[in-house]
């Protein structure tokens, strides 16, 4: 069993989804210590952006001549780690109503056509299928369903659309919502709470 786990908050042991995530990739553990675990933290090792150049290499063998070429070949990498994991673990902060950049990067490098979905004569059809998606969610207001500022959030609806598109279905989500609210009072028990249903994964 692989783990992928992938955190892209800025903002180190400070990070609210930071802390959910790691108590979602313990309890995997705990409960299967043979599972293999790796870690990409996008804030402290980005990937860059996608380029023209980036773009013409997706879901290709890289040649010999790219071999000096590292964000080429952290782009492949990046893809070939996605696709061998069977369980993905992802801290995803809301930044500006969405998603850090760092993860928008990552995602473009694993939306890749002819590998992950294809188009097909009924449609777009994902090739992802069977993979496990746990989305640590943080956000210092509250956008959910039935609040003022529902139609502003495009983290977690974005997300979902992301890994239901390329055919992922399990897909849990524990939020950590309303951090910043009431002045950050309700923080640690907030926190706490999305921590304790993490540890029930």
């Amino acid at each position: 069993m692989k783990l992928l786990h992938i955190d892209s908050s800025i903002l180190g042991d400070s990070s609210a989804s930071r802390h959910v995530s790691a108590a979602a990739v313990a309890q995997f553990r705990k409960k299967d210590p043979s599972v293999e675990v790796i870690s990409l933290d996008l804030a402290s090792d980005p990937l860059p952006h996608l380029d023209v150049e980036a773009l013409s290499w997706l879901g290709k063998e890289l040649t010999p001549d790219v071999s000096g070429r590292p964000e080429l070949i952290a782009g492949a990498e990046a893809l070939k780690t996605f696709q061998a994991a069977d369980i993905v673990v992802i801290g995803v902060p809301m930044y500006n109503l969405s998603i850090p950049s760092q993860l928008k990067a990552w995602i473009d490098r694993i939306m890749v056509a002819g590998q992950t979905f294809r188009y097909g004569a009924n449609g777009i059809e994902g090739l992802a299928k069977g993979k496990k998606v746990v989305l640590a969610v943080a956000r210092g207001g509250l956008y959910g369903a039935g609040s003022p500022a529902a139609s502003f959030e495009h983290q977690l609806s974005y997300l979902k659309s992301v890994f239901t598109m390329i055919g992922i279905t399990d897909i849990t989500v524990i939020e950590a919502e309303g951090l910043a609210t009431n002045g950050g009072a309700d923080r640690a028990r907030i926190l706490s709470d999305a921590e304790q249903k993490a540890s029930a994964l």
